[in-house]
């Protein structure tokens, strides 16, 4: 399933410095006398954004200011006279950079959630100058002189365990960016980053104006049969607003399934969709495949700099899987049971395909279609006639906030005072039982232009008890909202991204760690999707269910019937399911596992040869993401980590069938689960936090229960 892309703006912006881009001229001079609301701290509850006063000009200059300041905290740190310490070296670093921190967390997530062509610009501008500047910190020997000077008398310094993490996560950030490196390595090093910060960042404006770009236009409302009346009136609003009156327009979201391929009768078009989003990207103005050959050849070089034999190796060395074999055996182990399960999903989908009159033989943009009828079939489940029991704001209120209620004792207030950056945009305070307030959050669940695709978490302020902090958090989407006056509805598919984002979310917003740098979902990769992942089988719990899933204008539940067909359905397709992903996972593998000598390649001969060698080239079932708009590989922060999402998989599948032992749905093990993962942040091992929670180490059991694959 679709899953989420966490949103983590640059990892590098608490650390970066780039002194040599940057000029005391009259531009900061000016913008230091002007009204620029970043220059102060907001004064909103917990420094929340004060979206009423930000404007786009107001960015540049703080970000230029920040990395200026910033810059000089650093040199102070690394050329103090005193003798090292923990309080004036790794502290003093925690508290640094301010103004850089607070505009950049802003600025990061409006260039994802609601980017315009100014943002853009400066984005563009301000890439090569961030990479500088985390590299000026990184490389600056005096300072990590200092760093690895408290790293190895760290035993003798009577720290706390969490100080003792924060040494050990600085030590290793440090000699991972290069500070072991001669000196014409660190050179080599600074051109490599400044030229992916580049590249990463092109790529994803290209991307972005490529989803506009390839949105199919339709002239004829019967071409549309199939889609339901509100959909069809959505598409034609999305149409006028850009210009085509009396026509009706398809957005491509950011993965090669398009959902309104489920719906839509007319094979020709769903063709054409299907090949707008798989073929997006290789040629013309916006092509992304020359960027994403660089892109792997310019990791290459640099894990080698760094002593590693791929920039997959360097990668995964400090992840829970420790090194790309792992990964390889996991997916390895399950490619021929998947394969086979697929391969039976498709054996009934071109035996429906025959029955209904169709005479061709299954292709990409036909398996959702006749997969619908299928499942309509097999379970005697019309999915049509469970949209009206899922209603958007029924199933964000009395689903995903009525469990973390039952789970964890806290409630969502609305805050309709707090400026937000877009109508859409809602506001909330988090409650703990005992009155007491957490965190803002931000809901943020519609698509619209200047969204980039998918789903994530990220925070405008992270949690920390050193600066005083409590999390400000965002949920981003790309529901399709409902034309003016209209109600909203979701698919299941929604809905538990609803539920997983949320995991996200409030895995931020529980965090209770000292420093920032260990704070709420600043932990590996392949553990981070965890404590979302497992949110999102509640969604399904009977409990819940019966609480969100009401009609919306009766209120009356889901018939029971209904409902069983519903649950009973749920591992209906996870052959494709599961192989579109592992696909995607392989191909991202494949690509962060070439030699800094490999030529550059050609994307779609390397994509063919990637699926082929690992058994998963089935052409009715392309990866979820090809290589041109892979936004996590390649412009995102998931690059060799793509195989996350199942690694997590596993620990979240485990620790739901484990909370099932313990009586379901109870306040006593939700609390636990709070403490012991939700709360810790990056201060406890990935695996040490597990079994403090489960008791022992993760088995594959209960994952390949969740996706209906060991039957």
């Amino acid at each position: 399933m679709h899953k989420t892309l966490i949103a983590i703006a640059i990892t590098a912006t608490l650390a970066l410095s780039a002194c040599s881009t940057i000029k005391n001229d009259s531009t900061v001079a000016t913008m230091v006398q002007a009204q620029n609301p970043f220059l102060q701290a907001s004064t909103l509850q917990y420094q929340a954004p004060d979206f009423s006063l930000i404007k786009d000009e107001h960015f540049a200059p703080a970000l230029e200011l920040g990395i200026t300041e910033h810059y000089q905290e650093i040199l102070a740190i690394a050329n103090n006279p005193d003798a090292v310490t923990f309080e004036n070296t790794i502290v003093a670093m925690e508290k640094s950079g301010e103004l850089l921190n607070r505009t950049s967390k802003i600025f990061y997530n409006l260039t994802s959630s609601n980017s315009n062509p100014t943002l853009r610009k400066v984005q563009g501008e301000m890439a090569p100058k961030m990479a500088a500047h985390s590299d000026n910190i990184n490389l600056n020997p005096a300072l990590f002189s200092r760093v690895e000077n408290i790293y190895n008398t760290r035993a003798d310094l009577n720290l706390s365990a969490e100080a003792n993490r924060l040494v050990e996560v600085y030590y290793q950030r440090f000699v991972r960016a290069g500070a072991k490196l001669s000196d014409s390595q660190k050179k080599q090093i600074r051109g490599l980053n400044e030229e992916q910060s580049t590249l990463t960042n092109e790529f994803a404006q290209r991307l972005m104006r490529l989803t506009k770009e390839i949105a199919i236009v339709v002239d004829s409302k019967a071409q549309l049969s199939g889609l339901s009346d509100s959909a069809i009136r959505a598409a034609a609003a999305d149409a006028k607003a850009n210009g085509q009156e009396s026509k009706y327009q398809l957005n491509i979201t950011n993965t090669t399934r398009q959902p309104v391929l489920k719906q839509l009768d007319n094979r020709e078009l769903r063709q054409q969709i299907w090949q707008a989003s798989a073929n997006r990207g290789l040629e013309g103005e916006n092509e992304t495949a020359s960027i994403v050959a660089r892109l792997a050849k310019l990791r290459a070089e640099r894990a080698e700099l760094l002593g590693f034999d791929s920039w997959a190796d360097y990668r995964l060395a400090p992840q829970m899987a420790k090194t790309p074999e792992a990964v390889y055996q996991m997916f390895g182990s399950m490619v021929p049971a998947v394969v086979a399960n697929t391969n039976k999903e498709a054996a009934d989908i071109q035996a429906m395909i025959n029955s209904t009159g169709g005479d061709f033989e299954l292709a990409p943009w036909d398996w959702a279609y006749y997969a619908e009828l299928v499942r309509k079939d097999k379970y005697d489940l019309d999915a049509s006639a469970t949209r009206p029991y899922f209603e958007f704001d029924r199933v964000l209120k009395d689903g995903v906030f009525f469990t973390l209620n039952a789970l964890y004792g806290v409630s969502f207030t609305p805050r309709p005072d707090l400026p937000v950056y877009h109508p859409d945009v809602k506001a909330y305070e988090l409650f703990d039982e005992d009155g007491t307030s957490l965190a803002i959050f931000y809901a943020d669940h519609f698509a619209r232009e200047g969204k980039r695709g998918g789903a994530w978490m990220s925070s405008f302020v992270g949690q920390a008890e050193l600066l005083n902090s409590k999390p400000v958090v965002v949920n981003v989407m790309n529901i399709k909202k409902a034309p003016a006056g209209e109600p909203t509805f979701v698919s299941y598919d929604e809905v538990t991204t609803m539920f997983h984002e949320m995991g996200h979310g409030t895995h931020g917003m529980f965090s209770k760690v000292t420093y920032p740098t260990l704070s709420g979902t600043s932990v590996s990769r392949d553990f981070v999707e965890f404590p979302s992942t497992f949110e999102e089988d509640w969604a399904a719990h009977p409990a819940v269910l019966a609480n969100y899933a009401k009609h919306y204008e009766t209120g009356e539940p889901i018939p029971e019937e209904l409902l069983n067909k519903l649950l009973k359905s749920r591992s209906f397709n996870q052959g494709f399911d599961t192989l579109e992903y592992m696909s995607a996972a392989l191909l991202d593998l494949e690509w962060h596992s070439l030699k800094a000598d490999a030529p550059l390649q050609d994307v779609a001969s390397f994509e063919a040869a990637a699926l082929k060698k690992h058994g998963v080239d089935l052409s009715a079932v392309p990866p979820r993401y090809k290589s041109t708009y892979f936004a996590h590989a390649f412009p995102g922060g998931y690059s060799a980590s793509y195989y996350a999402y199942m690694w997590s998989e596993i620990l979240a599948a485990d620790a739901f069938a484990y909370v099932q032992t313990q009586g379901g749905l109870n306040r006593e093990i939700g609390m636990k689960f709070r403490k012991t993962i939700r709360e810790v942040g990056n201060t406890v091992a990935p695996m040490d936090a597990y079994k403090a929670f489960r008791g022992q180490e993760p088995t594959t059991e209960a994952l390949l229960n969740r996706r209906g694959l060991n039957k």
